[in-house]
């Protein structure tokens, strides 16, 4: 009787360990959700994992790039299956945490990881998005000068950057792009340095601007309506923030991989490896032009899906 007991216990708590849904922990970038870019589609991303698999999340808004190891630290003694970290910031953290805990499984997103089986990396090919937008913003521009706004000067905005000057000299070599960091202690997380910018590049007689520069971008957009030129989003769609200016916005699909991430994990397939999202991959891409279809013209858009369509091939070469 007791044996029968036992074993029906052992497979009742079987039965639970089978169907106990896995914890997934959310760590976002500096400037929270509602920034309409970069953070809100990460959530998206884990929304969209929730309602399709049997997952436990939370998520935090760190107030600090110091907060980064504090949270991994805290998810990582939690039992948390998966953490994901959204920000750059969050490396040097994570490569020691990780070590500590071989039996969690930790993601990255905009940076390369160099420790073990336990943590995947997120990359996406930001350039060859840019690329496209950039080459919106020459066949849009009448006065051959267009901007760009980042947030800080290091390589990962700088490929948003490269990107679209590449695009933009591959339409008009001769087209000038004039380029601005935001800088200081929130550099993706101050809008009124972001309308500023924006300001002044406007009063430049630039007439195109592309931003990458997260929260901050919500004020690049602002001084785009105030000084009534074009602009480009990112990250997010963000062409309703001024219909009819904001000509596209480079969509960073960070949802796509931190839903792909999750799908991995939860069918047992996670790689400690890198994961590339280019125009391939959809990782990264243009909007619909919903609001500026007719601004634009077809012509121009042809030109844009002709360019997508030779940078998948490998016809156009994006550094």
């Amino acid at each position: 009787m007791k044996k029968k007991v036992l074993l029906g216990l052992f497979f009742i708590l079987s039965v639970i360990s089978l169907t106990a849904p896995i914890k997934v922990g959310l760590i976002l970038a500096m400037g929270g959700l509602g920034d309409k870019s970069f953070n809100d589609s990460a959530y998206l991303g884990l929304l969209e994992a929730k309602r399709d698999f049997n997952i436990e999340v939370k998520y935090v808004e760190p107030n600090s790039w110091m907060e980064d190891s504090f949270y991994l630290e805290e998810y990582s003694e939690s039992g948390f299956d998966l953490i994901i970290a959204t920000s750059y910031t969050a490396l040097d953290a994570m490569e020691s945490i990780s070590k500590k805990y071989p039996n969690t499984k930790y993601a990255i997103v905009d940076t390369q990881a160099e420790v073990g089986k336990n943590v995947a990396s997120l990359v996406f090919n930001e350039a060859e998005g840019s690329f496209l937008v950039g080459a919106l913003a020459a066949q849009m521009s009448k006065t051959g000068k267009v901007g760009f706004i980042g947030g800080v000067d290091i390589p990962l905005i700088n490929n948003f950057k490269n990107g679209y000057e590449q695009g933009a000299k591959h339409i008009n070599p001769f087209v000038k792009v004039m380029t601005t960091y935001i800088g200081g202690d929130a550099p993706f997380n101050d809008p009124i340095k972001g309308k500023e910018h924006a300001i002044s590049l406007a009063g430049q007689e630039v007439d195109v601007i592309y931003h990458a520069s997260g929260n901050t971008g919500t004020g690049v957009l602002e001084g785009i309506r105030e000084a009534k030129i074009y602009g480009i989003g990112v990250d997010s769609n963000q062409d309703d923030a001024v219909k009819g200016q904001i000509l596209t916005s480079m969509l960073k699909n960070v949802n796509n991989a931190v839903y792909k991430i999750i799908k991995d994990t939860v069918e047992g397939n996670f790689r400690g490896d890198i994961y590339n999202f280019g125009l391939k991959e959809n990782g990264v891409g243009t909007t619909e032009f919903i609001y500026t279809k007719e601004i634009i013209g077809e012509d121009k858009i042809k030109v844009i899906n002709e360019i997508k369509s030779d940078i998948i091939s490998g016809k156009i070469k994006v550094n």
